[in-house]
């Protein structure tokens, strides 16, 4: 007869392992465990790190999330918020002592290198146009209200001709948010 502590082989099913694959006593299900100084420190670089997408007078673009929470904290700061002024000047005083370049001696900086003879790849940072479907690398580009504006302004007396005219107004991404001038004849 087998004792209530005793376990037998023939025994296993439900909720019984057999009794080679048990835990042996004293021995750790986890015999490695869980590494040292792991989850000690609140993931900072992985939060602050992502790339979020702001919107800055109707113009998207992707900034991390800390450089984000610095924007919105100074937005507020000038806003009249004393404490997210205060918090805000302490942060720049902080970055200015860990900044190893002066920054009165930058001349200036590089946003975005362009290939020679790219346009394409230029219009966009300058904001001057959008590409049409930003998955693809050779989509097609669309100017900016404001561009075709100045570029209008520019004519002075000339005029352009309705071909021309329709030409410009499919170029354009936004042509109803266009001022076009008097003598224009296509309208969006």
């Amino acid at each position: 007869m087998i004792g209530d502590g005793d376990c037998d082989d023939s025994k296993a099913g439900y909720k019984k392992p057999p009794v080679a694959t048990r835990f042996k006593k004293g021995q750790s299900g986890n015999p490695k465990g869980r590494p040292r100084g792991r989850h000690r420190e609140a993931p900072y670089q992985a939060v602050l790190g992502q790339l979020v997408t702001i919107r800055e007078e109707g113009v998207e673009r992707k900034v991390t999330a800390a450089e984000a929470f610095m924007l919105q904290l100074a937005k507020r700061g000038l806003e009249g918020d004393i404490s997210a002024a205060r918090y805000t000047m302490a942060a720049i005083d902080a970055g200015k002592d860990a900044q190893l370049v002066d920054v009165n001696d930058l001349t200036g900086i590089v946003v975005e290198l362009v290939s020679p003879g790219s346009v394409n790849t230029a219009l966009q940072p300058l904001r001057v146009a959008k590409k049409l479907d930003k998955y693809r690398k050779t989509a097609r580009m669309a100017l900016e209200p404001w561009i075709v504006e100045a570029a209008l302004e520019r004519l002075g007396e000339r005029r352009l001709t309705r071909e021309e005219q329709r030409t410009v107004m499919k170029a354009t991404r936004t042509p109803w948010k266009v001022n076009w001038p008097d003598w224009w004849e296509e309208r969006p």
